[in-house]
């Protein structure tokens, strides 16, 4: 079988060669559904590389013919604040790519691209896409741009000049499929690709990330990145069957709580009910019609009449 170099190291070292640029741009045609040709890879405050993030995070910024701006980050550690750090990443982008002086309409176009092998949010899905739309609060009506702006801007919506982001949870996906996006989902997550993959920017793939084409010292940083990858994925397993553990001993607890509150109330109802017909009894001994004894005692008139 033959063995493919995961995406996240690919994108330290070799997808920033320009040779190897086939590959981001298959997975950014296929994401967006249109091509994408990449002009040049920028370096920006936001992929600066420290030590925590050449253990835990990657990232890229690609410039396209276009000159719209692609920022491309992998996180393998959980984050609970991941939402924030995509509206921190493009921001920045806004401000780093214009020149001071510079009119608003010069502001690029930003591309937020997130590789997630963690449970971000609470969702089912494995691809989630957001875009910023103005709509009317009282006729849900959509706002959009005039013939002047869409004219001068170059665009037709007034999504198209906010940043748009794509989240890929692919930690779970694992079914090879003849659909191009989740074959680009099979392969980031497996590091497989096998030899129907159709799907732009995979053949080249297959070609430019074998194993084989590493040299030993190389090879040996790889599997060490590899170890690490196992250990933060150990770690997350672990953390999410500690919650469900602490979840159910914590559900039995309130369980019993609830059993013997549930107990007690039925008990107190059980002994009013009793104290009723015994206060009943004692005033039909007595003479007391019955209508009398169910205004006293609470209890239907059916009820006395059976005592």
């Amino acid at each position: 079988m033959e063995k493919f170099i995961r995406f996240d190291w690919a994108m330290k070292r070799l997808l920033r060669d320009k040779a190897n640029f086939g590959v981001l741009e298959g997975l950014l045609t296929t994401l967006l559904n249109e091509p994408v040709k990449i002009q040049k890879l920028l370096e920006s405050e936001s992929n600066q590389e420290d030590e925590y993030d050449k253990q835990n995070r990657v990232d890229l910024l690609a410039e396209n013919d276009r000159g719209e701006l692609f920022i491309i980050e992998v996180q393998n550690n959980t984050e609970f604040a991941y939402f924030q750090r995509m509206l921190f990443g493009t921001s920045k982008l806004v401000t780093e790519y214009i020149n001071r002086g510079e009119g608003y309409e010069h502001i690029r176009k930003i591309y937020s691209v997130n590789i997630v092998y963690f449970n971000l949010g609470n969702g089912t899905d494995v691809v989630y896409y957001g875009k910023t739309e103005f709509k009317g609060i009282h006729n849900g009506e959509l706002l959009s741009l005039s013939p002047f702006q869409q004219q001068k801007f170059k665009v037709s919506a007034v999504s198209d000049l906010y940043p748009e982001y794509y989240i890929l949870k692919v930690n779970d996906f694992n079914r090879w499929s003849k659909v191009p996006l989740e074959q680009w989902i099979y392969f980031l997550n497996t590091g497989d690709i096998p030899e129907d993959a159709t799907a732009p920017g995979l053949h080249e793939a297959r070609e430019k990330l074998r194993l084989e084409r590493m040299g030993k010292a190389e090879l040996n940083s790889y599997y060490r990145h590899l170890d690490n990858v196992v250990i933060l994925r150990d770690n997350i397993i672990t953390a999410k069957e500690e919650g469900l553990m602490e979840g159910k001993a914590e559900g039995r607890a309130e369980g019993r709580a609830e059993g013997r509150a549930e107990g007690r109330a039925e008990g107190r109802a059980e002994g009013e009910q009793n104290e009723r017909i015994k206060n009943a009894r004692n005033l039909k001994r007595l003479g007391v019609s019955a209508e009398i004894i169910s205004q006293a005692t609470g209890l239907s008139q059916d009820e006395v009449a059976k005592l």
